[in-house]
């Protein structure tokens, strides 16, 4: 404990849940990224299909048209960003937050899709984010899996494991903040 007290001196932190939707992410990123100017962005999404937590490097310019989000909305053209590249990648010290996942005895990877959907989108935005002058020096992504769905009998895959490595992966995020 004494040790997540030191790393964490002089950081203020900030949480904030967004709605599932395209629009909270539109409205809400820019308005939390203007208030707090944090020099380290960590986003958790849930993916309820994957068994291990994911360490996401890049965002694709894409998402799908067949999925509404939860306020019903359809994207009317699958490009996020008309005219830019097909992905972009993300300010994530990848390793060094896969390796802090691990040390807690959660099996974690790093991962290359973000999917399609709203984790995605939040992903792309916060790399345009990112590119900005003053904007944040890591934007990391973390993809967690559902806690009921996962785990093995030997090692079963419980909130507060899940908690201990985002913890982890959040102190690791900064401290690469601090050295970039």
């Amino acid at each position: 404990m004494r040790s997540r007290r030191l790393a964490l001196t002089g950081v203020r932190r900030t949480s904030h849940v967004f709605c599932t939707s395209y629009e909270a992410v539109d409205r809400e990123l820019p308005a939390l990224l203007a208030r707090t100017k944090p020099d380290v962005l960590v986003m958790f999404g849930l993916a309820a299909r994957t068994r291990h937590v994911r360490m996401e490097t890049r965002a694709r310019n894409s998402y799908s048209r067949t999925i509404p989000d939860a306020a019903g909305h359809r994207p009317r053209t699958g490009t996020i960003a008309p005219g830019a590249a097909a992905t972009r990648g993300l300010r994530i010290p990848a390793r060094r937050l896969l390796k802090a996942a691990q040390a807690t005895g959660v099996k974690a990877r790093v991962s290359h899709d973000a999917g399609r959907y709203l984790c995605n989108y939040l992903c792309w935005r916060a790399t345009e984010a990112a590119a900005c002058p003053g904007g944040p020096k890591v934007a990391a992504f973390v993809h967690v899996p559902n806690v009921r769905a996962t785990g093995t009998r030997r090692a079963p895959l419980t909130l507060h494991r899940l908690v201990r490595a985002g913890e982890a992966i959040v102190l690791a995020a900064i401290a690469a903040g601090r050295t970039v």
